[in-house]
């Protein structure tokens, strides 16, 4: 009731949105009235492209939709691909100016034409055959583009090679349209970073307001998606990676069990942590984005049982009756958000599940170890990367990338330093007992003393919480300021399935619900956010407004 009073609020202001949105389509040459925060120079940089509107409706239409557009002759994947390069054309680095696109792919148009042509010849991939996605850039594709991690240091990181996931998103027919932002070195360099900003490709603005934050590390990814610059996105996650940017961004964004996507051939930080994941703007979506995206890789270990699986097949007969689902109940959670959450949850038992509050355990000690074990690996996993990388590419080495930031600090350091990379750096290496140690620490408390144990304690098979506060300002002078609740550490340390599915406005700005299972439970996370989502219903596009809804109390009396 309250989420369709809330949509029923904004119908009015859609109309506005949607003719402003085609007033930038029509002219890519428009400027926003904001001094954008951009580098000079970008790598393949999307204003250059000279992107013909299209007619095609991109607009949050659904992976479904334009496959059925397809199948019946309305539209073609080439005519997709142009829609979309022209959204991003008209309003990533002109219009709101989101910086949401590091690189477009030049080879995208050649892409959805051969695919259009295996269409006419009779041969359909799958749902994704012909869909144009974007790519977070850590992750390597064999297109002409750079993988830069948002760094300068990897300018010439042009390696003519797919990392495994892509090459099954490739094998499903998916087009890779292009490279999309993120907080630099996957907001790995600094305790005092602002994410969404990289060097190479500014800051990204989140598109329900453009002052606030697009969160991190998969900002470009979360933001594009959103403003539908692509019909969905991969990003990546170590600790709240993808999840942070889908809950801010107003998407659906999965994070899988660790060893259900490979990370072969994406810039590192934890071997332990790290995974790609899926961005969309539906629980759908997601799951087919996913489906496609999973496999075994004979050069990532963890992903030897992995195996084809249709993820989306059983979203429609999914249901929530009955289930039992543990309930977290953060301190100190804002009033609005508070309010959210308790919506969400009466939804959640209109469905039919059984709710069940639990305890947080108090998990001392995990924070440390977990940042003992992400240090360790940052300097072992990222040297063995960067010395598969080519020539262009001088440094070979954290010691060597430290060395480059300090030459080029004005670039690379105007907003914050790198005291993380520093502190990797004198890490004594993956044998070393205190990283062992941090090692079992941290897979006990988040998994058998936590999660686990908060499961056992409600005998459920699920557990929801807030996935974080609305977007907080982006600050250049204090980096992120942000001390709201997160769900994203105990599922991303034990390697457990994280879903995050909207659950609606603050104020204008999305927030987002959370299902966490137990590892290899990635299908009924999805299928009890898919029931949520589809009795919530509480998605709301973004309106591109230059700052978030204050109320009238900011004029005082």
């Amino acid at each position: 009731m309250f989420v369709q009073g809330h949509l029923n609020a904004t119908h009015s202001v859609m109309a506005a949105k949607e003719k402003l949105a085609r007033r930038w389509l029509a002219d890519a040459r428009c400027v926003w009235t904001m001094m954008p925060l951009i580098p000079a120079v970008l790598i393949a940089s999307p204003v250059a492209a000279k992107t013909p509107v299209s007619a095609v409706q991109v607009e949050e239409i659904s992976i479904d939709r334009l496959q059925s557009m397809m199948t019946s002759g309305q539209t073609s994947s080439a005519a997709i691909t142009q829609a979309y390069l022209a959204r991003i054309a008209a309003m990533d680095r002109r219009g709101p100016t989101l910086r949401s696109v590091i690189a477009v792919n030049p080879d995208a148009n050649r892409q959805a034409r051969a695919l259009d042509a295996e269409r006419r010849a009779g041969h359909v991939r799958g749902p994704l055959h012909g869909i144009p996605v974007l790519v977070k850039d850590n992750i390597e594709t064999s297109d002409p583009i750079a993988t830069t991690a948002g760094s300068l240091a990897l300018a010439g990181n042009v390696t003519h090679r797919d990392a495994p996931v892509i090459a099954y998103l490739r094998k499903a027919g998916a087009v890779i349209l292009g490279k999309t932002n993120l907080s630099e070195w996957a907001n790995i360099r600094s305790t005092r970073s602002m994410s969404g900003w990289s060097a190479i490709g500014g800051l990204v603005r989140n598109p329900y307001a453009l002052d606030r934050t697009a969160c991190g590390s998969s900002s470009g990814s979360g933001a594009a998606v959103a403003a539908s610059f692509a019909a969905a996105a991969v990003g990546t996650e170590t600790d709240g990676s993808v999840v942070c940017p889908s809950a801010v961004n107003g998407l659906v964004g999965f994070k899988p069990s660790i060893g259900l996507v490979s990370r072969t051939h994406v810039v590192p930080i934890s071997h332990s942590q790290d995974t790609p994941g899926s961005m969309a703007r539906s629980v759908h979506d997601a799951a087919l984005m996913l489906s496609a995206m999973v496999g075994a890789d004979q050069a990532d270990a963890k992903t030897m049982g992995s195996a084809p699986h249709d993820f989306a097949a059983g979203l429609a007969t999914a249901t929530l009756a009955g289930v039992r689902i543990a309930v977290v109940r953060p301190d100190g959670l804002s009033t609005a958000l508070a309010a959210r959450y308790d919506a969400a949850l009466a939804v959640l038992q209109s469905c039919g599940a059984i709710l069940v509050d639990v305890a947080r355990p108090a998990l001392t000690g995990l924070g440390d170890a977990e940042l003992t074990i992400l240090k360790t690996e940052l300097k072992a996993d990222l040297n063995a990367y960067l010395a598969t990388t080519p020539g262009t590419v001088t440094t070979r080495t954290l010691d060597q990338l430290i060395a480059f930031n300090r030459a080029k600090a004005a670039k690379e350091m105007p907003y914050f330093e790198q005291e993380l990379f520093e502190d990797a750096a004198k890490t004594q290496g993956l044998d070393d007992p205190a990283y062992r140690s941090a090692r079992k620490t941290a897979q006990r408390l988040a998994g058998p003393e936590g999660i686990d144990a908060m499961l056992k304690a409600a005998n459920a098979r699920l557990l929801v919480e807030p996935s974080y506060d609305a977007a907080w300002l982006s600050d250049p002078v204090h980096g992120d300021q942000y001390g709201g609740p997160s769900a994203a550490q105990l599922p991303a340390v034990a390697g457990y399935p994280h879903l995050t599915v909207p659950m609606g406005l603050n104020r204008g700005l999305p927030v987002g619900l959370s299902f966490i299972g137990i590892a290899g439970a990635d299908e009924i996370v999805l299928g009890a956010g898919y029931v949520y989502e589809q009795r919530a219903q509480a998605r709301t596009a973004p309106l591109y407004l230059s700052q978030a809804d204050a109320g009238v109390g900011i004029e005082g009396q």
